[in-house]
């Protein structure tokens, strides 16, 4: 423990931020990290708890308390190397994660919570600036091979922690960079790349193989037109185990009139052609948001990232709306600490400008000569069902209205996997389409085909893809080697 009153005496300190007006003119990161001195000093809140929620709160089940006390005493690199013990990409985790470890934060229940994700951001970057975090090979080799399908948080993280216990490990990627979802589905805004590219850097170095550009499954597949395509028979007989780490992909549509109406896009084919601009390649064809109206349907992060994205492009306006009610704007502690609470949440691009609406749904999207001109939405409210306990949706008489709109961004989540890849490795899979697998041992209905991160659990947060990634890990190196020393 820092500081015995630090929790009574220093208010919570949150990061600086770029002003609106001047972020929106570029495409980086736009967040002031705390100063040492200003790290210390949340350090110094943490108040020895005695149970530390927060550790449980985290997925990976980051050693909080310890990396609070040690920033307090400007014990830098002690500090990085107990946070690196839990997490191998903190870079990450201290940017995009929604930190459930702070609503979890004992402080939570009647003041501000620690700023954790400032001070593991303050971390890891001071580890970068001062050279303390380097390769980390293995003192000998195993002789065993293994696959990982996947470059996304948990395919790194599985891929890092098998190399670093001795084992040959191949990382396949069908997009022609590696980081999978934090490359080509978060903008740079809010991570930039050379975060992902460091730490490939790194994981080179480690004895890691990288190959994008590569398709495992079927070459007569869609997806695998222009790409090397390797068979899972090919990695069955090449690799003595394999990490299925794809990710969850296929996004949910809106079976509506007027879907097919051009200006009327998924948000992953609007965010992922910004990024590979960003990054240097010449995208023929892009959707740009510049002088238009746009309207995004779905309230979560992808939703987001969309308004912060076309606010950069030069829209008019932006409109988000939600299906589900209006959040309240504070949480009951009483009810939901140390859980994570549903409450209002602003992200920085709202800040930029947006209209946000809630309770909304969708009824038809109009256009005219073949291209979408407006949506037609209605207000609902959601009862409960006497019968089952079930909340259900009723549309309001009479509330019908439309929005003026020439780009429509369907950002409203992803309901499972890529199918053809788990159907061409013949793993069984559960009734929501991602490959079965338990958490015990990752393994999936296949001999020695493993599977970690969202295409086991689902759509889900990075933190929890890496914690998956680190888990499954284990659970192949246990499996090649009989025991493991690899923390889970």
């Amino acid at each position: 423990m820092g500081k015995v009153t630090g929790f009574l005496e220093l208010k919570r300190l949150s990061e600086a931020y770029e002003a609106p007006e001047s972020r929106v003119k570029h495409w980086r990161e736009f967040v002031v990290r705390l100063t040492d001195a200003e790290a210390g000093k949340q350090g110094a809140r943490c108040m020895d708890c005695g149970i530390p929620f927060c550790n449980s709160g985290c997925p990976v089940n980051n050693i909080i308390p310890d990396w609070n006390d040690l920033v307090f005493r400007q014990q830098w690199r002690e500090a990085l190397t107990v946070l690196h013990s839990t997490n191998n990409f903190p870079e990450f985790t201290g940017r995009i994660c929604p930190a459930p470890c702070e609503a979890a934060c004992t402080l939570t229940i009647n003041n501000d919570p620690v700023g954790i994700k400032s001070i593991e951001h303050a971390i890891i970057d001071k580890g970068w600036e001062e050279g303390w975090v380097v390769p980390q090979p293995p003192s000998s080799r195993t002789g065993k091979k293994v696959a990982v399908v996947g470059s996304g948080p948990a395919g790194m993280a599985a891929a890092q922690q098998l190399a670093r216990a001795g084992h040959d490990v191949t990382v396949f990627e069908k997009q022609d960079r590696i980081g999978g979802l934090l490359r080509y589905g978060i903008p740079d805004f809010k991570l930039e790349k050379r975060l992902i590219d460091q730490r490939i850097a790194q994981m080179q170095a480690e004895g890691v193989t990288f190959c994008p550009s590569t398709y495992i499954g079927s070459p007569d597949d869609s997806m695998a037109a222009g790409l090397t395509v390797m068979t899972p028979a090919q990695l069955d007989e090449a690799f003595d185990a394999v990490v299925l780490s794809g990710g969850c992909e296929n996004p949910r549509d809106l079976p509506v009139e007027g879907r097919e109406l051009d200006g009327v896009m998924f948000a992953m084919d609007f965010l992922r052609p910004q990024n590979k601009v960003v990054a240097g390649d010449n995208v023929s064809g892009q959707t740009l948001a510049k002088g238009k109206h746009v309207v995004v349907i779905g309230g979560g992060d992808t939703g987001s990232d969309c308004v912060g994205t076309s606010n950069r492009h030069g829209a008019v306006s932006v409109t988000q709306i939600e299906l589900m009610p209006k959040p309240p704007e504070h949480e009951n502690v009483a009810m939901t600490w140390p859980y994570w609470p549903a409450k209002l949440r602003t992200s920085s691009s709202h800040d930029e400008g947006v209209d946000r609406d809630w309770a909304i749904t969708t009824k038809s999207i109009k256009g005219e000569k073949g291209k979408v001109t407006k949506i037609i939405g209605a207000k609902v409210e959601w009862l409960r069902d006497e019968a089952t306990g079930q909340m259900r949706m009723q549309e309001v008489a009479g509330s019908e209205f439309d929005i003026k709109a020439d780009l429509v961004l369907l950002a409203m989540g992803f309901v499972s996997p890529i199918n053809q890849m788990l159907q061409s490795f013949g793993v069984e899979m559960d009734p929501r389409g991602n490959a079965r697998a338990n958490t015990d041992d990752y393994q999936t209905s296949v001999p020695k085909i493993f599977a970690a991160g969202d295409v086991r659990r689902g759509q889900s947060l990075v933190v929890w893809a890496i914690r998956e990634g680190r888990q499954c890990a284990r659970a192949v190196d246990e499996f090649l080697m009989g025991v493991s020393e690899l923390p889970r």
